[in-house]
């Protein structure tokens, strides 16, 4: 009886010490959850309307003119002046890039005027430009947006030759670049440049006189815009 005691407890001893230096299940480290960036919401998103003031500069405007096959350079007109614009347009914008048209239509004091001969006067005239751009930008911030603008528009001017008038139309180019910021949730504030060339055009002055325009100037703009 007392060998069957003693060999039960010896038994029963090596049941934890068995355990203890057995089998033990692995350890699984469990991977971590990807992190999900959440892109900003669309605040730049809609139709929105709004105006600037501007200033023309660096004007560019070759006068020439062709008497009876005769051509004659009678200087350049150095455009210049301030202006208003109104605009309108429609955003996208996915993520960080905003997209979307705008139409505008500018008027303002773009001229230039050119003394070309002793009691002679040349002057060059912009009187209204109305654009079709678009404008693609990126947020550097959730409430600061840098953008490029191209596009076509299409510009109606006046020569003046000693008091003779002649108003002409001309197609162009306009490129630039703007920045945006955002004052309120709809309201920001805006700040362009931009530059336009229209190319050459023929304006008949009289039947036997014709000049080549070829108007071009640079536009720094301030403006605000409200988003509907």
């Amino acid at each position: 009886m007392r060998s069957l005691l003693f060999a039960t407890g010896i038994a029963l001893l090596a049941v934890p010490a068995a355990q203890a230096g057995g089998y033990a299940a692995p350890v699984v480290e469990a991977e971590p959850l990807p992190v999900s960036v959440t892109p900003p919401p669309a605040a730049w998103q809609g139709g929105y309307a709004g105006a600037a003031l501007g200033y023309a500069f660096g004007g560019d405007d070759e006068i020439g003119l062709n008497m009876t096959g005769r051509a004659t350079s009678l200087g350049k007109a150095e455009i210049s002046g301030a202006n208003l614009s109104v605009r309108a347009g429609y955003r996208w914008q996915r993520d960080r890039w905003v997209v979307g048209p705008e139409l505008s239509y500018t008027a303002g004091d773009i001229k230039d005027e050119l003394d070309y001969a002793t009691g002679r006067r040349f002057e060059s005239q912009v009187n209204h430009t109305i654009a079709l751009k678009l404008k693609t930008g990126y947020l550097m911030r959730p409430d600061m947006l840098v953008y490029g603008i191209a596009g076509w528009q299409k510009g109606d001017f006046t020569y003046d030759l000693d008091g003779v008038e002649r108003d002409y139309d001309a197609d162009g180019y306009v490129v630039g670049l703007g920045v945006e910021k955002k004052l309120t949730e709809r309201l920001s504030l805006t700040g362009e440049y931009e530059y336009s060339d229209f190319g050459r055009t023929d304006v008949e002055i009289f039947s036997d006189v014709v000049s080549k325009a070829t108007p071009s100037f640079s536009n720094v703009k301030m403006g605000l815009n409200f988003r509907f």
